[in-house]
């Protein structure tokens, strides 16, 4: 999908979402003059066509469009953290013990690097066992288990061991400087409304490359300084502004 789809689909998620009454009719009455001058009917077709966005009518003239919810996911960088955060978690840790070239795999996966061949994580391991294992294991090249700590290590200790959170919080921390920086006030004029239009692309990047980094551990495992969630409810809350600065503005 082209860059100027993947704006258009960040922007019905901020203009829309957290509206009473989600809908693209808003902002596309008002700033069609503007706003995606060149082929918005042909970028609003192909994230229909993905069922990232939908009508309430089959009428070929309604332009009520409405972000889905794969539409959604896929805005937020394929990765929703709410229900990360808040899944339960069994107490027990799974390993991936191997002699062979998997970390890109894994770490694409989200585990955690104890060691240079032991990968961890606290989720049941049904995906790697079809794909790394493929139906048979050679213990001598590959192993997967699931422990429990037995030797007083801290659930706490494994964590700060296998994932880098200060290099996360990092990340996050450029991205709420980022947000800091979201223009205010009422879109009265063109320059205003493409200012906070730039920047809903700048915000994108920022919390793409902070999200793709987390491994969006469950709450329980969270180190006391993350910044994760913290950044998440800015977003919401940022987002909601932005929502209203948007339906706001005067009509051309």
């Amino acid at each position: 999908m082209g860059p100027k789809t993947e704006e258009l689909l960040n922007v019905l998620l901020w203009s829309a979402e957290f509206l009473l009454n989600p809908s693209w009719r808003s902002l596309f009455e008002s700033y069609e003059g503007w706003a995606y001058r060149n082929g918005l009917l042909i970028q609003l077709g192909r994230l229909e066509q993905r069922k990232w966005v939908t009508r309430k009518s089959k009428d070929r003239n309604d332009r009520v469009y409405r972000l889905s919810a794969q539409g959604r996911l896929h805005a937020l960088g394929g990765r929703d953290p709410e229900p990360s955060w808040g899944r339960a978690w069994d107490g027990r840790w799974r390993l991936v013990i191997f002699d062979i070239a998997r970390g890109r795999y894994l770490r694409g996966r989200d585990f955690g690097c104890l060691q240079n061949s032991v990968w961890i994580t606290p989720d049941p391991m049904e995906e790697e066992q079809r794909t790394l294992a493929k139906g048979s294991i050679n213990v001598e090249l590959l192993v997967l288990l699931e422990a429990r700590a037995c030797a007083g290590e801290s659930d706490e200790e494994i964590v700060n061991g296998a994932w880098d959170f200060d290099r996360i919080n990092q990340a996050y921390s450029r991205y709420l400087k980022i947000l800091g920086r979201r223009p205010a006030g009422v879109l009265k004029r063109e320059a205003a409304a493409k200012k906070l239009f730039r920047w809903m692309s700048e915000e994108r990047e920022a919390w793409l490359a902070a999200i793709r980094r987390d491994p969006l551990l469950p709450a329980r495992l969270l180190p006391g300084n993350y910044l994760g969630q913290k950044a998440w409810r800015r977003r919401l809350q940022a987002m909601g502004e932005s929502a209203r600065q948007v339906v706001s503005a005067p009509p051309k």
